[in-house]
């Protein structure tokens, strides 16, 4: 399936009870995308399902109103291995979550398949980058406070997260604050106990919440050496690894412990102050 159109700018009307869609870069999103290789074809055709989209060239994000917004905003970036996006399960239905918070859901739908390059998290990155850019300087028009504007990531959208927080562009296109469900793809391969060379994670970067299940490959491990750092520079983090859950869940319910994410990653934004106590 293939990208939906954005709307225009000028169309983005706050007002409207409907998700409204915006594109990143109207003018083009910068660099070229290669073609699929038989193995991106391959990928698509066993592992893409009915509700996954790819072959996305022109970036956009759509926003996702609460009834009573209290400011805080969340960008989800939906998993997919850098071939295509799971954007219902990772994605819309995260945003109608963070609504029932009062949190503003952002749906990120980043440039795939990017597999084939050499740095296949480059032009997601940069998308996402462009995205907190965005709601930052929509803030004031879309009631928002442009110090909580949170990342959420899933599988390779995680592994995007670790990459925006860490291997920065500049300081204004970092979140405020992260959260990594079943991300990876950050440590070594033939040493998963290490982070892989030249990842590095820097004294300011935001604070992070992770969870993961025990049965999903090296996630958890990847999870635990994040955390790791985080501790060993003092920065502000919270992880979980449940007992059983494996990988791609998002918001499904699949009877296991891992399906308790939403509610314990609710109460860290409430500890935290990313969502404001009730009066």
């Amino acid at each position: 399936m293939k990208a939906l159109p954005a709307l225009l700018l000028s169309a983005l009307t706050l007002g409207a009870a409907e998700p409204v869609e915006l594109k990143l870069w109207p003018d083009g999103a910068p660099g070229q995308m290669l073609p699929h290789s038989k193995a991106t074809e391959d990928f698509i055709r066993t592992k893409a399902g009915k509700s996954t989209i790819t072959d996305i060239h022109e970036p956009t994000i759509t926003v996702y109103r609460p009834e009573k917004p209290n400011g805080a905003s969340v960008i989800v970036a939906p998993g997919g291995g850098y071939v295509f996006l799971s954007a219902v399960h990772e994605g819309s239905q995260v945003c109608e979550w963070l609504n029932s918070l009062g949190v503003t859901g952002v749906l990120l739908k980043y440039r795939t398949p990017t597999r084939d390059e050499a740095a296949p998290h480059e032009k997601p990155v940069a998308d996402a980058a462009r995205a907190i850019t965005l709601v930052r300087e929509h803030a004031k028009e879309w009631n928002l406070d442009p110090k909580r504007v949170g990342l959420l990531g899933f599988s390779a959208g995680g592994n995007l997260l670790a990459h925006i927080a860490c291997d920065r562009v500049t300081q204004t296109e970092l979140p405020n604050f992260g959260i990594m469900i079943y991300g990876g793809g950050f440590v070594d391969f033939k040493d998963p106990t290490k982070l892989k060379e030249g990842f590095t994670v820097p004294k300011d970067a935001p604070p992070m919440f992770l969870a993961c299940a025990h049965d999903d490959g090296q996630n958890p491990t990847a999870a635990t050496v994040l955390y790791l750092e985080y501790k060993k520079l003092g920065i502000p983090c919270e992880i979980h690894l449940f007992t059983k859950g494996g990988h791609g869940f998002g918001m499904r319910d699949n009877k296991q412990p891992i399906n308790a994410w939403p509610q314990r990653c609710a109460e860290w934004m409430g500890s935290v102050g990313w969502l404001p106590k009730s009066p």
